[in-house]
């Protein structure tokens, strides 16, 4: 069976998104990137087991999808934009209620019961599914139990409010299945649900 695997930035006191516009993740989704060469490289080979991208319908309406098809035209040699290229490869499922059909390619719209849909797509054909959008999605995927893995980006920052993915999910233990350091001053840390 595929994992579902959670990829969220987040700062050092637990924040995935800031209440004021500040900038404090050392990559979003533009051309300029703090990242070390080590973690773009590290970044890459998650994506190499990834067969299916779930998104959330805000994050495919605000360009997610458009952004990283126009990076893999632009860099097609770039190494570190090898993610963008799978992403355009890899089949996609968008999360909506309010979607009557895809209008991206290699994209399907994920609508009615999100844990019947996840189960679906768990026991389907390929790779893993990586797993992109913002706080209340993530909330709602961690709430329902749907995540196999958590891969968390610790930005070395404090936001000291904000929103944060864990609120609605109560008590949980999670099991570390390993944490790395890096020079740009990210922390990545993944995480499983305990058994």
């Amino acid at each position: 069976m595929r994992k579902l695997i959670l990829q969220m930035q987040m700062s050092v006191d637990g924040f995935v998104g800031s209440d004021e516009d500040r900038r404090w993740q050392l990559w979003e989704w533009g051309d300029d990137s703090a990242w070390d060469e080590e973690l773009k490289q590290d970044f890459n080979a998650v994506f190499t087991t990834v067969g299916t991208v779930l998104l959330s319908c805000k994050m495919v309406e605000e360009g997610y999808l458009t952004h990283w098809g126009n990076a893999a035209k632009k860099y097609p040699k770039d190494r570190f934009y090898a993610f963008a290229q799978r992403i355009v490869e890899a089949e996609k499922g968008v999360a909506s209620d309010k979607l009557a059909a895809s209008r991206w390619e290699r994209t399907r719209v994920v609508s009615g019961d999100l844990a019947r849909e996840v189960d679906a797509l768990k026991h389907g054909e390929g790779g893993d599914i990586a797993v992109f959008g913002g706080a209340g999605f993530a909330s709602a995927l961690i709430a329902a139990g749907l995540v196999d893995e958590f891969q968390l980006f610790i930005n070395p920052a404090v936001l000291g409010s904000g929103r944060r993915i864990f609120d609605k999910s109560g008590f949980a233990r999670l099991a570390l299945l390993g944490s790395k350091s890096y020079a740009c001053g990210m922390v990545v840390s993944r995480y499983a649900p305990a058994q």
